[in-house]
């Protein structure tokens, strides 16, 4: 699903990752903890695609990433990755509805079928009811559920989340912590958190440890 080869990732004479090697399987729910400063959120960016890698190379879903130019790299994102933020960054002008098909709108996909998918997603994560507020009229912990909402909305095949549950009191944190599982139970995606939260990090299927730019355990 997810294979990276050597990667290193420089910001001028900063060497932030030195020769990342990392292989994800399909559905399986990877952590990935360290201190700050490790490069943690670094890779997991590597791996979203959301930033490029200085030497390496990755592949995902069999697709060699450094392949891509920028349009094809914006149309595989959108496709095959989910993206969850420890601050959500739902747009607070539109609903919950109206946020989690952002995405859809994106790929192209029609109105109605992106609504009724969208509606689906809020009956799985117990939030029917408030499809049509906005964010503000939302909980710490709704919230962060319409931004997962949001990430599957295109039936991605993996999830990066980004300190997830950071953001979160301990009761919200656990009940996101038990749906990524149900979710990966569902629907099969493969999961890679990067996470402090040290609860989440051992309920995953594999726990990596980054430190000082390298994976260590």
């Amino acid at each position: 699903m997810i294979q990276a080869h050597n990667i290193h990732k420089y910001y001028d004479d900063l060497h932030v990752l030195k020769g990342v090697d990392l292989h994800i399987k399909k559905s399986e729910i990877v952590s990935i903890v360290g201190a700050s400063g490790a490069g943690k959120t670094t890779l997991l960016q590597i791996l979203g695609t959301l930033d490029h890698f200085s030497e390496g190379e990755l592949k995902i879903h069999n697709t060699a990433i450094a392949t891509l130019n920028r349009k094809e790299l914006a149309k595989f994102r959108n496709a095959s990755l989910g993206f969850i933020f420890q601050f959500h960054q739902l747009l607070p002008e539109f609903t919950a509805l109206e946020n989690i098909c952002i995405p859809a709108f994106i790929k192209k996909t029609q109105k109605p079928e992106a609504e009724k998918r969208a509606k689906q997603l809020l009956k799985f994560l117990g939030l029917s009811h408030r499809e049509s507020h906005k964010p503000n009229e939302l909980s710490g912990g709704e919230q962060q559920r319409v931004a997962v909402a949001r990430a599957l909305i295109n039936n991605p095949e993996i999830i990066l989340a980004d300190e997830p549950s950071g953001n979160l009191d301990t009761e919200s944190a656990e009940n996101l912590h038990n749906l990524f599982f149900k979710l990966r139970d569902e629907f099969g995606q493969t999961f890679v958190i990067v996470t402090h939260n040290e609860e989440l990090a051992e309920m995953a299927d594999r726990k990596l440890v980054m430190q000082d730019g390298v994976i260590v355990s």
